[in-house]
């Protein structure tokens, strides 16, 4: 390729709902080289009872958005968006073309195969829908299709080792065509304990537990209802905090004020740095995981964590020195809870290694030297 001008990159993402893809794939917009990588975004719309990550916090992002390339499955919609993305492609002529998410990666890599063959084709797995989103016969037809897209792929990036594991076991690509890249984030605007709970209306003196990201079955809310159960009853000081939500939202606080349960509802919030700020400990209750950003935001407020050890939250959190990795049931994450909130030293070594370990691994410069790499070595690379 003439190096005279940029990379052509083409970013396609389903939809850019708040969460860790979005904000991966918006530090790769805002971060890369502009004098080497020229780049576009092409995305879909949200649903209605999602927040989007353009609207709420990247506003200075452009983007191209594509009817039909969002969540949702319409055969309709979905040949829309495929025959856009096709005209698109043509017109753009990208080197690369990374995709990210799900239907992106159908869609976009079937496009880049048919109407620029030539271009690279890179897909970011930000996790895998491998255990507790369908039954086993979905889930089989899932393996089939990104064992079928892995042969027309040219990288795969994994971001978290036990998710290039996982699709390996079952057989998606090769081991040869992985590339694990940790997410990169930057740095969290840390306020004082008191101040950022004044500004959220908190108790100075109380402890709390926070929860980051969607409500959604896989996340397990139902869990933090019954942590917030066992706090009312043995830890009248401790109370959760849930910044976010989901489809579950309207259940989880129905529930909430029908009990009378020490959960207080934040929503949707671009002022995290606040919140965890205002926190004593970070909890993911989750059945699924790619490696979750929320849990390497809040080591990087200097939280201990809690979670299921699920997916490639190991990669985060170092089982018994950042946090607690639980089994994946409520009975397991109460204890753990019980176990830190009753050792505030602990709560503090933890936080504090965990910290050291986001700045060490986590940091939004590596990230983005690792993608730069990767795309100039794939054009550089003798066919």
């Amino acid at each position: 390729m003439n190096q005279a001008r940029p990379i052509r990159i083409m970013q396609v993402i389903a939809r850019m709902n708040v969460g860790g893809p979005a904000i991966i794939v918006a530090e790769l917009m805002r971060e890369l080289d502009a004098l080497r990588f020229q780049a576009i975004l092409v995305t879909g719309f949200c649903a209605d009872d999602e927040a989007d990550y353009l609207d709420e916090v990247a506003t200075a992002i452009p983007a191209i958005r594509i009817h039909g390339l969002g969540r949702s499955v319409s055969v309709l919609g979905d040949i829309k968006a495929f025959i856009k993305l096709l005209r698109m492609i043509r017109e753009f002529q990208p080197d690369i073309i990374h995709t990210h998410t799900s239907k992106a990666g159908v869609l976009g890599r079937i496009a880049g195969l048919i109407a620029n063959p030539k271009a690279k084709r890179v897909h970011t797995f930000h996790g895998h829908l491998l255990y507790g989103y369908f039954s086993r016969l979905k889930t089989s037809l899932v393996v089939l299709i990104e064992k079928s897209l892995a042969t027309i792929s040219t990288v795969l990036i994994a971001i978290g080792n036990q998710v290039k594991d996982d699709l390996l076991t079952v057989g998606v690509g090769k081991s040869k065509q992985y590339s694990v890249i940790f997410p990169g984030l930057v740095d969290l605007e840390i306020q004082s304990k008191a101040s950022a709970r004044t500004q959220l209306g908190l108790e100075v003196g109380n402890t709390y537990i926070v929860f980051v990201g969607r409500l959604t079955q896989i996340k397990r809310p139902d869990r933090l209802i019954e942590i917030a159960r066992h706090l009312k009853e043995s830890h009248p000081k401790v109370e959760l905090l849930i910044a976010g939500a989901g489809e579950k939202f309207t259940e989880i606080q129905e529930l909430t004020n029908r009990e009378s349960l020490p959960i207080n509802f934040l929503g949707w919030r671009n002022d995290i740095g606040r919140i965890l700020s205002a926190s004593d400990i970070a909890i993911l209750c989750s059945d699924n995981e790619g490696i979750p950003l929320t849990l390497i935001q809040s080591s990087q407020a200097g939280l201990p964590i809690i979670s299921t050890n699920v997916g490639s939250v190991h990669d985060i959190v170092v089982g018994g020195k950042t946090g607690f990795l639980t089994d994946n049931n409520t009975h397991s994450l109460i204890q753990a809870v019980d176990q830190l909130i009753s050792n505030p030293s602990k709560m503090a070594q933890f936080g504090l290694a965990g910290k050291a370990r986001a700045e060490s691994y986590f940091s939004l410069k590596g990230m983005i030297q690792a993608h730069e790499e990767l795309y100039s070595q794939l054009i550089n690379r003798i066919n």
